[in-house]
């Protein structure tokens, strides 16, 4: 809190300077100018892959999609100082608009704020202020909308999602920030060419990594809005329909119990309802933004994906091993043993080691992270994970499984064991209620809700 303090006195303002749009024969270049007001100016940007003969000069529609996706972008560079003012220069927000910002800086930054020891509220921690207007002439004439983009993260999710409707023959594009093996691995599993993967290159800029050696603050901000917004661009720029994102029912939960910290914030239902309402109002594209896995948990997706095994040796969904090329497990974060865990049930214990490279039910390194994920702890970890109680019901299901079959037990199950957790008794009545959810909170046209339907009936 002291430092938070200081650098609110010391950087009273962040400046969103200005957005530049440019074209190539290739790319849309959109490029950024952000300033902490005496501390530093940061110049982060974006290029977008730009279909033949497709431009966006005077385009008013492209140029506030430009300026909403540095909106998101900001979020990364103003909390090294949390400067209590934030002066919009490029562009004009309405007062609902301001609120609707803030509502996402301040519920998309709560892990941060928790880790930090920072205690504010909504109302005062930060003011926005617009002295600018997004200048344009007039809108590109378009063709209407078709066909659907599929973010690709490279994990079980999307790749469950790009399954499910190319074999319901739904016309799919994918889309990547970056590039990683794992992405074109799913694509190319899915039986999709490679040139159906759009790939957005975001450029970061490094000086808030010295900016941060220097001590000024750090931590975690909503990355999936940057997603949503360049994803929108994305879709825009391709004339897609859709963008079907593959955000489920457990990334609701709280990370840390009885408050509003959720390390998925921006992966929630509260938040694509908000963005949905965003885009229809302020955005005006007509592009539909939804979550077609978001009826399901993260349990009910494990199970459903187990089922297309050509994607158990190309998925990965290690954040600090998709740093790495290629990008791997690294089986040592609480998400590599999230992912095994709720693959328990369903795969065998070699299995399990061929797509990790190791056993990590039975690695002592794990055992902090099992007991966070259990709900034996003050809190669930730091990640993109499913919820307390459907850990608990893959572990309860791959105990009993080993057992039946007369399999050594690894190490973190003999811990649930020995902790008194393990109630095998009314666990087929879970299991079955677990396997027939489905979350009316979603978004989900009707064609895509019977498509769904259709596929959890086939598999479970």
């Amino acid at each position: 809190m002291e430092k938070f303090d200081r650098f609110r006195k010391e950087a009273p303002v962040f400046e969103y300077k200005s957005f530049t749009i440019s074209e190539t024969e290739d790319t849309i270049e959109i490029d950024y100018v952000f300033s902490i007001v005496g501390v530093a100016d940061f110049h982060p940007g974006w290029s977008f892959p730009r279909p033949e003969g497709f431009s966006v000069k005077n385009d008013s529609a492209f140029e506030r999609l430009a300026f909403s996706l540095g909106m998101a972008e900001a979020i990364s560079y103003w909390k090294a100082a949390c400067s209590p003012t934030m002066l919009v220069e490029c562009g004009n927000l309405d007062e609902e608009q301001i609120q609707w910002w803030k509502k996402l800086y301040f519920l998309g930054l709560a892990e941060f704020f928790y880790v930090n020891g920072i205690s504010t509220d909504i109302d005062s921690f930060i003011d926005i202020k617009c002295t600018g207007h997004i200048n344009c002439t007039s809108e590109t004439k378009r063709t209407p909308l078709t066909g659907c983009l599929v973010p690709i993260g490279g994990g079980k999710d999307s790749a469950l999602t790009l399954e499910t409707l190319t074999n319901a023959g739904i016309s799919c594009s994918c889309y990547s920030i970056n590039k990683r093996n794992s992405i074109t691995g799913t694509v190319l599993a899915a039986g999709l060419p490679e040139n159906r993967l759009i790939t957005a290159k975001r450029r970061f800029d490094r000086s808030l990594v010295e900016l941060n050696s220097k001590g000024y603050l750090n931590g975690h901000t909503p990355f999936s809005s940057v997603v949503a917004f360049s994803a929108e661009i994305t879709a825009f720029i391709n004339r897609l329909k859709y963008i079907v994102l593959s955000n489920e029912d457990s990334a609701n939960e709280s990370t840390v119990a009885g408050q509003d910290v959720n390390h998925q914030y921006s992966k929630s239902f509260e938040f694509e309802k908000d963005f949905h309402s965003y885009e229809e109002k302020y955005l005006r594209t007509g592009i539909y933004y939804f979550s077609f896995l978001r009826p399901l948990s993260e349990f009910q997706i494990a199970k459903m994906f187990v089922s297309h095994e050509k994607y158990l040796p190309v998925f990965r969904s290690c954040n600090l091993g998709s740093k790495v090329s290629p990008d791997i497990w690294c089986c040592e974060c609480p998400k590599c043993l999230f992912v095994c865990l709720i693959l328990s049930p369903f795969l065998s214990p070699s299995k399990l080691r061929s797509v990790f490279g190791k056993y990590l039910l039975d690695e002592e390194n794990m055992l902090n992270y099992f007991i966070e994920l259990i709900g034996q702890s003050e809190h669930k970890p730091f990640e993109c994970v499913g919820s307390i109680d459907e850990v608990n019901l893959a572990v309860t299901l791959a105990i009993r499984k080993y057992e039946a079959n007369a399999m050594p037990l690894p190490l973190l199950f003999r811990e649930y064991k020995e902790r008194e957790l393990y109630h095998p008794e009314s666990i087929d009545a879970i299991n079955a209620s677990y396997c027939i959810r489905y979350s009316k909170e979603n978004l989900l046209p009707e064609e895509f809700e019977t498509i769904l339907k259709k596929e959890m009936e086939r598999l479970l």
